[in-house]
């Protein structure tokens, strides 16, 4: 006698959705899909079937075990799943405090430039900005430095065009921050040609020459450039307002000191060392034990530099200035490598988060 195949499978299906357990679920398979189970026992009986009926009922069967197997295997993985999920919760406490994230920080030389800039915006002075690929003719020849000019090999130079064809102009990497001072000229004295007005800026960017990393050097660094440009500006304007801000970026009481030096776009120009802020003056590996720490170039701005940015040296004078940020934060900090600011090892940039 056959089993009502109907019947027994809303029977096993039932059963299954009430099973939670994989032991439940194990006794299920074994009542239904055991041996011993009625749908099993019922093939062995196919050949006691007429002909005519025992194609039609082996088909109903097989298709009865398939869908009751699947039915199992689907019931395992999720009570597997939700296992899973449960030795999870058990193993870790939602309601604990989470772990804090990490909110990051400013680069070394970030904060250093913001602070120097900070600095020189409270004495009067705002940001100008100036590209990083610059043309020859601004970042040399405008500059005072014309074709073969000896200071061209103090600055191995990327070029990303030489301007060998005819009509293009050789393009640069700037290899410093001055090119920004005729663009600064240009653009204030564009406002008014007739009357000009006068220049107080601080140019911040970043600056690559093409030269061997050491841990002194790099192929990339940043520079804060400065220019002052006006009636009557004379060197002690310079002197005065330098000293202004040394004391007000490294403490009140340091010394400043400026000694004689060379720069193409500048006339006369200077070098500014500060009194060592690491040992007072009193001497220490930092300063070589001279007391001292050299800072910044400056000095002022050349005539012939004047009049290509739109001023005529005549009626105007000013000067000019320019400072490397990572050498200040290396004294600040006392960091014996410059390899570092660019290495982006997170052990070296998180003191500074």
């Amino acid at each position: 006698m056959f089993p009502d195949l109907d019947q027994l499978r809303a029977e096993a299906l039932q059963e299954l959705e009430r099973v939670q357990t994989r032991e439940a679920l194990e006794a299920w398979r074994i009542r239904f899909l055991g041996r011993k189970a009625p749908l099993m026992q019922a093939f062995g009986r196919l050949g006691s079937l007429p002909a005519e009926t025992r194609r039609e009922m082996g088909r109903r069967l097989n298709a009865l075990r398939e869908e009751l197997t699947q039915a199992y295997e689907t019931k395992a993985q999720a009570l597997e799943q939700a296992e899973l999920e449960r030795e999870l919760a058990a193993r870790w406490d939602v309601t604990l405090p989470g772990r804090p994230v990490s909110p990051g920080g400013l680069h070394p030389t970030t904060l250093t430039i913001r602070k120097i800039v900070q600095v020189f915006a409270e004495m009067g002075f705002q940001v100008f900005r100036s590209r990083e690929v610059e043309l020859d003719e601004y970042n040399f020849q405008l500059l005072n430095i014309p074709p073969h000019h000896p200071a061209r090999d103090m600055q191995d130079t990327f070029y990303v065009d030489t301007g060998t064809e005819d009509d293009v102009p050789p393009v640069v990497l700037r290899t410093h921050t001055s090119p920004g001072q005729i663009h600064a000229m240009r653009y204030f004295s564009s406002l008014n040609p007739d009357d000009p007005p006068p220049i107080r800026v601080v140019l911040p960017g970043m600056c690559f020459r093409y030269e061997q990393i050491t841990a002194r050097s790099e192929i990339q660094f940043t520079q804060v450039e400065g220019l002052v440009v006006g009636r009557h500006v004379r060197f002690s304007d310079l002197k005065g307002t330098l000293s202004d801000w040394a004391r007000r970026m490294f403490g009140p009481n340091v010394r400043t000191r400026f000694r004689a030096s060379h720069f193409p776009f500048t006339e006369p120009s200077a070098e500014m060392d500060v009194e060592c802020f690491l040992c007072g003056g009193k001497g220490c590996p930092v300063c070589k034990y001279t007391g001292w720490l050299e800072i910044l170039g400056c000095g002022m701005v050349h005539p012939e530099v004047l009049r290509n940015g739109g001023y005529d040296p005549e009626r105007y004078t000013g000067f000019a200035f320019g400072m490397g940020p990572e050498r200040i934060t290396m004294l600040l900090y006392r960091i014996q490598d410059i390899r570092y600011f660019w290495a982006n090892d997170l052990r070296f940039l998180e003191q500074f988060a």
